[in-house]
């Protein structure tokens, strides 16, 4: 029924699948690949590289700042990390090596079908701004890694 609420795009990046995991890791590292606009930064006292479990905090801004608490929901050390907040949808990386392991296919998914109430997120238009938001985060993260001097 909310299927429009399940969106995923992939990318190959020039980077080890251990260097895109790294940054992902690392909530201070997701403003700068934030295709969305509305992640500002890690909010303070919260961990500085994710684990399972992990609660990280983040400023975003959506029209007036605000902070949102999310914790880590699967982590599997250089190829998947998941987190969620309150509301309930998930944010997913999955990586896998290409090209010797010298580049990395990165699949970022928001799943907003376990949203505590998805017919919120569809009156909002996530499912016609998301793509568009995730394709620019990874637009931002195939940068990032095509600067040598960025890593």
């Amino acid at each position: 029924m909310f299927d429009s609420l399940l969106i995923s795009r992939t990318r190959v990046v020039q980077a080890s699948p251990t260097e895109v995991f790294n940054l992902l890791a690392t909530p201070s590292m997701h403003a700068l690949i934030d295709g969305s606009g509305t992640v500002k930064g890690a909010a303070d006292g919260g961990p500085k590289r994710l684990s399972l479990g992990a609660k990280f905090g983040m400023s975003m801004r959506l029209g007036v700042p605000y902070k949102i608490a999310n914790t880590v929901s699967e982590f599997e050390e250089g190829r998947v990390i998941a987190w969620h907040h309150l509301g309930g949808h998930v944010w997913r990386y999955e990586l896998e090596p290409v090209g010797g392991g010298k580049a990395t296919r990165v699949t970022e998914t928001f799943d907003g079908r376990k949203s505590k109430f998805p017919p919120a997120l569809i009156a909002t238009g996530i499912a016609r701004k998301h793509p568009k938001a995730i394709e620019k985060t990874l637009d931002r993260l195939e940068a990032r890694f095509a600067i040598p001097s960025a890593r």
